[in-house]
């Protein structure tokens, strides 16, 4: 779950971390409120949940109430790569003297939490790990939620040459520790970390990503949440306890348990097609599970096919075998679908289907390859 820079600032806030303050507006009169209350110069901060804001021109600088109503009123027309700007953020201007890049992640790899840190900070950060990879400094934690400090004054260090530099980047990564721990955050990021002419250092902008699967302990950052950013499929599959991603191919995919829903894209693309959906349907599932996802996968015109791939533990396969003949009963389904229904009660499952004239693949290979095959028709 993403949310907006304005509501990450606030969470950086909650903990102490430095930032230069500001406030979020829709409309031009209360902008000019806020700027003249700040006092010029400041920056207008297009809030929108996309990258590359800046090269969009949905950030800007501005002196005086001529460049502000001037740059307000383009920056609230912007589409920025297909979303328009709503709110704008308005903080004051900061003379920067040097920016950095500070962020705490999840490292899949070595399946640990990671701090990443560079003297490079900034809009090109990317091109930064591209072209000087080096210059990215990372601090693993090894299973703990705070820094080890024994560990620790070789790698501040190794970034910030200045003594009174190394002990307050150390507090403002602390605390960034406490944000991500506290609120269960896949990433938690300051760019740039600034240090300002007068030596005063302040987070310019904030990233803070959310586990969605750790939301439910956090009731409180619902009211973060902005579903205008969110597909409609996606959150009524969560609503009904489906696990749903819509992707761009033709052929959507009905499966149970995350691992053989991967494997099942996994094979679709081997064998020449382009799934169209991640979705399992987890274990105990009835017949109005396979019901409501297909109805959810069947509102994507690009569907040209359906490929329902069960492995029978818990789930049994007559509760999906009965659930497709009633979705075809009251959806009227048009688009061919392919079946492979192994394990628990697949017996019955195969008999089921056969009277409604629907064969039931021996393998996850051959009906892929069916639906495949039907999608390119």
């Amino acid at each position: 779950m993403k949310i907006h820079e304005y509501q990450a600032i606030q969470l950086f806030k909650n903990v102490g971390i430095p930032t230069p303050g500001g406030e979020t507006v829709s409309t031009l009169d209360d902008g000019l409120a806020v700027a003249k209350r700040l006092g010029f110069p400041v920056v207008l901060k297009s809030q929108v949940l996309v990258g590359g804001r800046g090269k969009a021109g949905g950030i800007k600088v501005v002196n005086n109430d001529v460049e502000f109503k001037e740059h307000f009123i383009r920056i609230r027309a912007l589409k920025i790569k297909g979303y328009s700007v709503e709110k704008i953020f308005i903080v004051p201007a900061v003379d920067i003297k040097k920016e950095f890049y500070a962020a705490v992640a999840i490292d899949n790899i070595k399946s640990d939490v990671v701090l990443i840190v560079s003297a490079e900070g900034g809009v090109d950060i990317e091109e930064t790990a591209k072209k000087n990879p080096q210059a990215i400094k990372k601090f693993y934690l090894n299973g703990q939620k705070t820094i080890d400090t024994a560990r620790w004054p070789e790698f501040v260090k190794s970034i910030f040459s200045d003594e009174a530099d190394q002990k307050i980047a150390t507090g403002v990564l602390q605390k960034l520790l406490a944000v991500f721990f506290t609120n269960d955050c896949s990433i938690a990021e300051i760019n740039p970390l600034v240090k300002d002419a007068k030596g005063q250092w302040f987070a310019a902008d904030a990233k803070v990503n959310f586990d969605d699967n750790a939301i439910f302990r956090h009731v409180e950052l619902e009211s973060l949440r902005d579903l205008s950013y969110e597909d409609a499929d996606e959150i009524e599959a969560k609503n009904l306890n489906l696990s749903f991603v819509k992707m761009d191919g033709t052929v959507g995919c009905i499966v149970n348990g995350a691992g053989l829903a991967m494997a099942t894209l996994d094979t679709i693309k081997l064998l020449g097609g382009e799934p169209a959906n991640f979705l399992d349907v987890g274990g105990s599932s009835n017949s109005a599970k396979v019901l409501n996802a297909l109805k959810i996968i069947l509102r994507n015109k690009n569907v040209k096919s359906i490929l329902v791939n069960i492995f029978g533990g818990i789930t049994r396969c007559d509760d999906i075998a009965n659930g497709i003949i009633e979705a075809r009963k009251q959806l009227n389904i048009q688009v061919p679908m392919s079946v492979r229904l192994i394990g628990t009660n697949e017996k019955e499952a195969a008999e089921i289907l056969k009277r409604e004239n629907i064969i039931s693949h021996p393998t996850m290979r051959s009906a892929v390859e069916e639906a495949v095959k039907l999608a390119k028709r």
